[in-house]
């Protein structure tokens, strides 16, 4: 890792809801965090060394997060048997996945053991590993009857800082109350299944239950892919602080009303994005850009705001570094352009009507991993690199 400097950009999206515009054309790069934030015209000569890319008047955005996705061990996917798939998310603009529980480990262990040991092994397995260069927060304990209160303390002292509920063999929902409560004491964050049960499994979890259990997120509120009854997404809103999921996966027209709602709400901050894959409904690169999109171009957001329930907001709720376009932040970065051949000319306006955007280029830990993203149509002004 060297120097980085991306710069030309008419537009920047910083991935915090509450200011989500910058006024800036250039980011600086050292060392694979970010440096500095600005105009070219206040930077001075181009550092010493260092690597350019000209976005020509694009769009420059943080890293999309993939809050939900279903990773396993290495850059496969056992559900759909598809080989590098993180690989390709990477060029479809996700430069981070947390795990939702590595429900599709063939043979999943449900012994007190064997689930703590699949959330260590799954949590030391991507600490280091980075399939494409995709950052990927592995290890999310499936929490099971067989575990006992010290074993989440256990399991945060190894590193592990991620539960999930809603796959355990419990006989009713809410007898994980205790288990969640001891997994949030611990340190861990809890995100539960919400809806119908899904096709890996797994109970069926409403509005009263997610109640009872107070997760810190509630999963795939818009169904994983069956979703909750309005009126209890209006319950959680109301009695409680969790975060509620939206998922590409999941019934688009209850994501729709839930984001409206949270809007109405002036609660935006507790929306997040994530795929819920691989699944049934396969791989998709464009999972999470997708639903950003849809939540612009169908449910009336501005650009800037939907991008940050897919990276501020995530890692807030989650507690992690990137995300943001700010000084010491992980420099994950994506160039966009509006794609060639759209009646848009710019990333914004191409959002608004319902256009995939051209990613230009893929930035994670200040290393230039595409240019362009393979997985998006050709922009009509590419990136030019400078080296």
């Amino acid at each position: 890792m060297g120097t980085l400097v991306l710069t030309g950009a008419a537009t920047v999206f910083s991935g915090d809801p509450r200011t989500p515009l910058l006024d800036a054309d250039t980011v600086v790069c050292r060392n694979g965090v970010i440096e500095a934030i600005g105009r070219a015209s206040s930077h001075g000569a181009r550092p010493h060394g260092a690597e350019v890319v000209d976005l020509c008047g694009g769009t420059l955005a943080p890293g999309l997060i993939d809050s939900h996705g279903h990773v396993t061990f290495g850059d496969y996917s056992p559900r759909q048997r598809t080989v590098d798939y993180l690989a390709g998310y990477l060029q479809g603009g996700i430069t981070t996945t947390v795990s939702a529980g590595e429900v599709h480990v063939p043979g999943r262990p449900r012994d007190r053991a064997g689930v703590k040991a699949l959330a260590v092994a799954a949590q030391r397995c991507f600490s280091e590993y980075r399939p494409g260069g995709m950052r990927v927060h592995a290890g999310a304990v499936l929490i099971e009857p067989t575990l006992v209160e010290e074993d989440y303390a256990e399991l945060a002292e190894a590193g592990v800082r991620l539960a999930k509920y809603g796959f355990g063999a419990f006989k009713d929902p809410v007898d994980g109350v205790d288990h969640v409560r001891w997994a949030r004491e611990a340190g861990l964050t809890v995100m539960c299944h919400a809806g119908g049960a899904s096709a890996a499994g797994g109970a069926s979890l409403g509005g009263k239950a997610l109640l009872a259990l107070r997760p810190d997120v509630c999963g795939h509120a818009n169904g994983g892919p069956t979703a909750l009854p309005f009126e209890e997404v209006e319950a959680l809103f109301a009695e409680t602080d969790m975060a509620l999921q939206v998922v590409q996966a999941g019934n688009l027209k209850a994501a729709l009303r839930l984001v409206e709602h949270a809007v109405e709400r002036d609660e935006l901050h507790r929306v997040v994005v994530g795929s819920d894959t691989p699944s049934g409904f396969g791989v998709m690169p464009l999972a999470v850009l997708k639903t950003v999109l849809e939540l612009t171009a169908l449910g009336g957001l501005a650009p800037e705001v939907a991008w940050s329930l897919a990276t501020g907001t995530v890692s807030d709720v989650w507690g992690l570094p990137e995300g943001r376009i700010r000084v010491g932040a992980p420099a994950d970065l994506l160039g966009l352009a509006a794609p060639a051949g759209s009646q848009a000319d710019t990333v914004s306006e191409a959002m608004r009507i319902g256009d995939i955007p051209a990613i230009t280029v893929v930035v994670s830990d200040g290393v230039v991993r595409a240019m362009p993203g393979r997985m998006t149509p050709r922009p009509d002004v590419p990136a030019q690199l400078d080296s």
